[in-house]
């Protein structure tokens, strides 16, 4: 995302990879959620005839998919969303095809910097842009998170060189192969109707005509975060499994289903558990059960632990969190609704008077061993980090008191509502407001201490409101550990209002152990607010970043030895460099900047892995 990919959670069953998808008849049994569980009964019998020649199989099954696509067709028109000059580096790109090498273009790369890959995924939508469709129905879209996966890799390769200094940069982009990807690529034609904003009647048909056609309701878009495991790497996205890409090639391999013990969505970020070095894992979903995690093996290989953790509502959640006994886990009112859809209601909505809540629970625990505090209404996608510290867990999160997704209630005013939301022109300091005229997108660093034994619960904001800030990062040697430092993009309102999307102008590093003091409220019932400490590295005029991850250095000693490293495109020259940042002279200018020969477009999470060895 921003906030991630959610594309959609209301799927279809989860498919194995396949010859072709178009193969409905070749089925992962699994209950399909909110979809019709069609299984083309009549060709899947003369397929068990053992008469029956394959070419005659062939043919019913071409001239059956052929009467689906005429019906598609005739009911639904795809349109292009339109696109403002604000918006151009949210445009798609072609893939480069070979690695390119690359140079700074000012300063150089140090010698203690880690031989490596920055790697970062984002939406780029296989046919020029995003696409409405029309139709007797009403009007279905694809929301601004949608779009196929594209990764974008830069390789920092160490040359044999006595100084240290001499590196070779190159830089790759590639689709993500997946099976909807290949099947819309080969058919040269968006094929999926838009199933998650629009009228309510157009969205129950992309439904039906979608499962009808192609057993999915959503496309696999794997368009948000890149994750390593056991010196393999995962692109993510909420609606369905990770899939494997080789890290030297972007080659895409199978889906990640932990050898079929996983037959469920997989979260965009998972979170490595500290000292055992296991993977924490959650899947929503839109049909009971609502919400499982699990437990995967250090070594990748087994799923340790599965459990329902039975909710009583589809949430849409992109994040978990974990200390060192603990699994945290966010619950807030962004609800998958099917029955307010057929009502005529939006399918997903952030319902403003509904209750949220953090569950904590241990590592291999059930529902019953959850310990529920119930905490003030919001919306936070993104968890920054989790610890224990004596009888309490500490959850640190960058918080909102509206979502960011899907947008206004079925697509409507879409532009206008964005961009009210990014004007911050109004304090939104209020913890209890819900929304205000404008401004509601303000998002904050925030804190809740949960006490284990008293269950009491402190809240409290942990920047102010002269910026809003999300993408949050740290050191990811001290996920789930006591930590001093944090890292965030932060919002340029102006740019973002004038899109009507989230343009990230800043970079912020937030000192948790250094606090001060500050006055909120008006005159006459003033509060003193506990702040931290932010420094800011500032971007140019017209450059924003994305992706932004910390490399920590080599032999590093305090949490906060390594560097900062981002995407950042200039929209004046239409040029994207990456940028690394010294993360203890943050405020100074980059040490380096490496120019890329093509624009990346604004994307979503990142990671950086050690450069493993080739396959």
């Amino acid at each position: 995302m921003a906030a991630s990919s959610f594309v959609l959670l209301v799927k279809g069953p989860v498919h194995r990879d396949s010859n072709s998808i178009s193969q409905g008849v070749k089925r992962h049994k699994l209950k399909p959620s909110l979809s019709l569980n069609v299984n083309k009964p009549f060709l899947k019998e003369l397929r068990q005839l053992p008469s029956m020649k394959v070419e005659f199989y062939e043919a019913i099954k071409i001239t059956y998919d052929k009467m689906l696509d005429a019906l598609a067709d005739s009911i639904f028109k795809f349109v292009d969303q339109p696109v403002l000059p604000s918006q151009k580096n949210f445009v798609p790109v072609e893939e480069i095809g070979d690695i390119v090498e690359v140079t700074c273009s000012q300063g150089n790369i140090p010698s203690d910097f880690p031989q490596g890959v920055y790697i970062r995924n984002g939406p780029n939508p296989l046919f020029g842009g995003n696409k409405s469709t029309v139709s007797i129905f009403g009007q279905s879209s694809h929301t601004w998170v949608e779009g196929e996966g594209m990764v974008h890799a830069v390789y920092f390769k160490k040359l044999d060189d006595k100084l240290g200094h001499n590196w070779s940069i190159s830089y790759k982009n590639r689709y993500v192969q997946s099976q909807t990807f290949k099947l819309e690529k080969q058919r040269n034609r968006p094929c999926f109707i838009p199933a998650l904003e629009g009228d309510s009647t157009a969205i129950m048909a992309a439904f039906f005509v979608n499962t009808l056609r192609f057993g999915n309701v959503n496309k696999h878009m794997r368009n948000t975060n890149v994750i390593e495991h056991s010196g393999k790497i995962y692109v993510t996205a909420e609606n369905h499994l990770p899939q494997e890409i080789d890290i030297h090639t972007l080659e895409s391999f199978h889906e990640w289903d932990v050898d079929g013990a996983w037959d469920r969505t997989f979260t965009t970020h998972p979170k490595k558990a500290p000292d055992s070095g296991e993977l924490v894992i959650m899947g929503v979903d839109a049909a009971k059960p609502y919400y499982v995690l699990g437990v995967i093996s250090a070594d990748g290989k087994k799923l340790l632990h599965k459990v329902d953790l039975k909710f009583n509502r589809s949430v849409l959640l992109h994040d978990i969190g974990v200390s060192q006994k603990y699994n945290v886990i966010m619950d807030y009112p962004l609800v998958v609704d099917a029955k307010r859809l057929i009502k005529g209601g939006p399918l997903v909505k952030f319902e403003k008077e509904g209750y949220a809540r953090i569950g904590v629970m241990p590592r291999y625990g059930d529902a019953e061993s959850v310990q529920w505090f119930e905490v003030q209404n919001h919306c936070t996608f993104h968890v920054i980090n989790c610890f224990e510290e004596g009888n309490e867990v500490i959850v640190r999160g960058c918080r909102a008191l509206e979502s960011v997704l899907p947008g206004p209630d079925c697509g409507r005013d879409k532009y206008e509502w964005f961009s009210k939301g990014f004007r911050f022109t109004k304090d939104p300091s209020s913890s209890t407001s819900t929304s205000t005229e404008e401004g509601f997108l303000f998002s904050r660093a925030y804190e809740w201490r949960l006490n284990m034994v008293n269950g009491g619960v402190e809240e409290r904001f942990l920047t102010g409101t002269d910026f809003s800030m999300d993408f949050p990062f740290i050191n990811e040697a001290f996920t789930g550990l006591k930590h001093k430092y944090g890292y965030t993009q932060v919002v340029d309102s102006m740019a973002s209002s004038t899109c009507g999307k989230a343009k990230y102008g800043c970079l912020a590093k937030l000192h948790f152990d250094e606090e001060y003091c500050r006055h909120s409220g008006k005159p006459s019932g003033r509060t003193i607010e506990k702040l931290v400490k932010i420094e800011y590295h500032k971007l140019e005029d017209n450059n924003f970043c994305s992706g932004s991850v910390f490399v920590p250095k080599q032999g590093a000693i305090e949490e906060d030895d390594g560097w900062v490293v981002s995407f950042v495109h200039n929209e004046e020259t239409d040029i994207t460099q990456v940028h690394v940042i010294d993360s203890k002279n943050f405020e100074s200018k980059p040490i380096a900047k490496i120019t890329l020969p093509q624009r990346v477009p604004y994307g979503f999470h990142g990671t950086f892995v050690s450069l493993p060895t080739q396959r």
